[in-house]
């Protein structure tokens, strides 16, 4: 990754393992037109793309009402056995403005909470994953 996608870039690693993390994430409820979740005024969409212990999520970053959402991608990665990184990379030229950097913090911190969140919520050793590939059906 070049270095100036890195710097616009947002990271996470995060105390879930990758099996799990997918797991959360599939079993969240999509709402709207193409089956989003909205978290703040960004959306996440579907389907996640797994392979080789990586998923990828298409995101709509929402910068402030009167902006478009700036196309992004949520890289999901196996880090180690009990760990997950989540990387917010471009997908388009960005401007590193206060609301960009703000919106894209913003966004990683309340998914990252909202995964230890449901985590927590769930008996302990109950992970409930599709094999392969997880999608939302039409």
């Amino acid at each position: 990754m070049c270095s100036a996608v890195r710097w616009m870039s947002f990271e996470r690693i995060i105390d879930i393992p990758f099996e799990t993390c997918l797991a959360v994430l599939d079993s969240w409820p999509r709402t709207g037109q193409g089956g989003g979740l909205h978290i703040g005024r960004s959306v996440l969409r579907w389907p996640i793309e797994v392979g080789h212990g990586a998923g990828q999520i298409e995101v709509g970053l929402a910068r402030g009402p009167l902006r478009p959402p700036l196309r992004m991608r949520l890289e999901i990665n196996r880090w180690s056995s009990s760990r997950t990184a989540l990387d917010l990379i471009p997908d388009q030229r960005v401007r590193p403005t206060a609301a960009y950097f703000r919106a894209g913090h913003l966004l990683l911190d309340s998914l990252t909470h909202s995964l230890r969140q449901h985590r927590s919520a769930q008996p302990r050793g109950c992970v409930t994953a599709n094999s392969g590939r997880l999608h939302q059906d039409a």
